[in-house]
C-alpha cells in the first residue's frame, strides 16, 4: 500500500467508527474518510478532532448509488462499521458486490452469525478482482478465534469452546448494537451443543462466570446470556470435532441484564414477535442507567484432550480498565490496516476473518494499555491453596513470599511485629471479640499451618495470645478469590500481585453465610512483600463507623516443618 492509502469508514461518526478513527488517525500513511448519512454529523465529527491529520468528511447512503458514491470517494479500503447487519434486508452484501466491482477491499465489524457465514458466497468473485472481503472484524470472532488457536496448540481433540464479554458499564453503547441485540433477542439462531447442530435462543440461556487473569483483581462475578456472534458458526468451522460452542454477553448493572432476559423470554414464548419496537428504549437504558466498575473484560474456556486422551481445560482472561477495552472491538480493523501498511495485507478472498490475526498481534496492540490478559490451567497435583487461585502468577511472587505459601502441612513461621488498636470503644469489642492481637511493640510473633482437604488454618500467636482463621478457595459468586473465615464472619478476596508485592483486596463478605453489601464491610489494607530476604506482612482493618479497629505489621521468617 502506497502513502496516501484512502480507507472509507462507513458510520465513521458513530461508537465503533468513531474507534477505529482515534487507533488510526496519527498514521501518516492514511487519509480517513469519515463518511454516513449524514454530512453535517460527519464533518462534526472532524471538526472535533481537528489537530489530527488526513481526516475528511464524507456523505454515504447504502441506500443509494453506492457504486457512483465509492467512485466519488476513491479509497483503497472500505470499512463497514454501522449496522445492524441483521437488518440490512434481502439485499444485504449490495456493499460487497460494489466494492469487488470498484476493487476495493472490504472489512466489516458484522456482530451477526448469518451475516459473516455468508460472505463466503463472494469468495471466488474476490479473487478474480484481487481483494479481500473480510466479515466480523471484532472481537467475535477474530480474537476469540486467535485465543482459541493460543489455548488448544497442543490438543489433540477440541470438545468444547465458551466466550464471554463482558463490557463496562460506561464504555457507551450505539443505537445499531441495541438494535441489533433487539432483532434477535429470543429468537431462534444456529448453534453447536451436544455433538449436533442445534438452535438457541440468544438471551434466555445464561451461565456465571468470574473473568480473572492471573494475579489481577478480578472483575465481579457476572451473569453472561447467549448472544447470537459469528462464532456460533465459525468457530465450529475451524474445529469440526467440537461437541459445542456457546457465546455469551454480560452486560451491567445486572438488574437491566435481567429485564432484558425476562422480555426475550417473552419472544420465546411466542407473546410478543421482536423487541425491535423497544430499541430506542433499550438504549436509552443502556446509556442513562449506569453504575458500578469502569472496567470490562473477555473470557475463553476450552476443554479437550491430549494425544493420549488426558483431559485438558485452560481459560483465558482479559480485564481492560477504563476507556481501554471499549476499543478492543475496533482493534481488528486496526491491526489489519497496519499489516498492510507493513506490505503484509490479507490474501485475496471473501471470508470470515478467524484466520486473519494471531493473539501475538493482538498483545502488541495491548502494550502501553491499562489490559492485562492471562491463561488459567487446571493446577498441578499438590498445589498449594494460593498456587491454585493465582495461577501462573504464583511463580512471580518473589522468593520469600513463594515459600510461605507453600501449603506445607505443620509448617510454622516466626518473627516479630507492632500492633495497634483503635481508641474506639466498639473497635476495642470487635478486636477482643475476633482474638485479634493487643497492641505492643516488638511484639514474638508465631504462625503455624494446618492443611485438609485443601483448606489451610492460620494459627497466629501474638505474646503467647493465639487466634486462628481459615482460608480456603471461594466458589459460585466468589470464585477465583481467596476467603479466609473468623468465626461467623467470611472476607472473600482477591489476590493482587503489583510490582513484587501481594495485596489482598476484599470483594465479598458474608456473616452466618448471609452476604452482606460491601459497604457495610471492615476497610482492610492488607499485604506482602519482600524486605531484605524476608517475608514482610502489613493487615489494617478499620470501619467508617468506628475507626481502626487493628494494624499489625512485622516479619516472619519460615521454619523447619513439625
Amino acid at each position: 500500500m502506497s502513502r496516501g492509502t484512502r480507507v472509507l469508514i462507513v458510520g465513521g461518526y458513530g461508537v465503533f467508527g468513531g474507534r477505529i478513527v482515534a487507533l488510526l488517525k496519527d498514521t501518516p500513511q492514511l487519509t480517513l474518510i469519515v463518511a454516513g448519512r449524514s454530512l453535517d454529523k460527519a464533518r462534526a465529527f472532524c471538526a472535533a478532532d481537528a489537530g489530527a491529520a488526513g481526516l475528511e468528511s464524507a456523505r454515504f447512503d447504502r441506500d443509494g448509488d453506492i457504486a457512483a458514491q465509492i467512485a466519488a470517494l476513491s479509497p483503497g479500503i472500505l470499512v463497514d462499521a454501522s449496522g445492524p447487519f441483521q437488518a440490512y434486508g434481502a439485499d444485504r452484501y449490495r456493499l460487497v458486490d460494489a466494492c469487488i466491482a470498484q476493487h476495493v477491499n472490504y472489512l466489516d465489524l458484522a456482530d451477526g452469525s448469518d451475516f459473516v457465514a455468508g460472505v463466503s458466497a463472494f469468495d471466488a468473485a474476490a479473487r478474480a478482482a484481487g481483494v479481500y472481503v473480510l466479515s466480523g472484524v471484532s472481537s467475535f470472532p477474530v480474537l476469540t478465534a486467535a485465543v482459541v488457536r493460543r489455548l488448544t496448540h497442543d490438543m489433540a481433540r477440541v470438545e468444547s469452546i465458551t466466550g464471554a464479554i463482558a463490557p463496562s458499564p460506561f464504555a457507551g453503547v450505539g443505537e445499531n448494537v441495541i438494535r441489533a441485540i433487539a432483532s434477535y433477542a429470543g429468537q431462534k439462531v444456529a448453534v453447536r451443543a451436544g455433538g449436533v447442530n442445534t438452535h438457541g435462543c440468544p438471551f434466555t440461556q445464561q451461565r456465571r462466570i468470574t473473568i480473572a487473569p492471573p494475579g489481577c483483581l478480578p472483575l465481579k462475578s457476572t451473569l453472561f446470556s447467549l448472544v447470537d456472534v459469528p462464532d456460533l458458526r465459525a468457530l465450529p468451522a475451524l474445529w469440526p470435532e467440537t461437541n459445542s460452542v456457546w457465546m455469551g454477553a454480560g452486560p451491567v448493572p445486572e438488574v437491566l441484564h435481567r429485564a432484558l432476559v425476562a422480555l426475550a423470554w417473552l419472544v420465546r414464548l411466542g407473546l410478543v414477535s421482536s423487541l425491535s419496537p423497544l430499541a430506542p428504549l433499550m438504549h436509552w437504558c443502556m446509556n442513562r442507567l449506569r453504575w458500578g466498575e469502569h472496567r470490562g473484560g473477555m473470557f475463553v474456556d476450552v476443554r479437550g484432550q491430549s494425544g493420549d486422551g488426558a483431559p485438558i481445560r485452560r481459560s483465558w482472561h482479559l480485564i481492560a480498565e477504563g476507556d481501554d477495552g471499549p476499543y478492543i472491538p475496533s482493534m481488528a480493523v486496526e491491526a489489519i490496516v497496519r499489516r498492510s501498511l507493513q506490505g503484509k495485507p490479507p490474501a485475496p478472498g471473501a471470508r470470515a476473518a478467524t484466520r486473519e490475526l494471531e493473539l501475538e498481534d493482538y498483545e502488541r496492540l495491548f502494550t502501553g494499555r491499562t489490559i492485562r490478559a492471562g491463561v488459567r490451567e487446571g493446577a498441578p497435583h499438590g498445589a498449594s491453596l494460593y498456587q491454585r487461585i493465582l495461577g501462573d502468577a504464583f511463580a512471580a511472587l518473589p522468593e520469600p513470599l513463594r515459600v510461605m505459601h507453600d501449603g506445607a502441612n505443620g509448617a510454622s513461621a516466626e518473627g516479630r511485629a507492632s500492633v495497634e488498636r483503635g481508641r474506639n470503644p466498639l473497635a476495642r469489642l470487635v478486636a477482643l471479640v475476633l482474638g485479634f492481637p493487643k497492641p505492643g511493640d516488638e511484639v514474638p510473633v508465631r504462625v503455624s499451618f494446618a492443611v485438609r482437604d485443601g483448606r489451610e488454618t492460620w494459627t497466629r500467636t501474638f505474646a503467647g495470645k493465639s487466634f486462628s482463621s481459615a482460608q480456603f478457595a471461594g466458589e459460585g459468586r466468589s470464585d477465583a478469590l481467596l476467603c479466609e473465615r473468623f468465626g461467623p464472619l467470611t472476607f472473600a478476596m482477591a489476590l493482587v500481585l503489583s510490582e513484587g508485592r501481594l495485596d489482598l483486596v476484599l470483594r465479598r463478605w458474608s456473616a452466618f453465610g448471609v452476604p452482606l453489601p460491601l459497604w457495610l464491610a471492615p476497610r482492610s489494607h492488607s499485604f506482602e512483600s519482600a524486605e531484605g530476604g524476608a517475608f514482610r506482612f502489613h493487615v489494617e482493618i478499620s470501619h467508617p463507623w468506628i475507626g481502626l479497629i487493628v494494624r499489625y505489621r512485622g516479619t516472619l521468617e519460615r521454619g523447619q516443618n513439625l
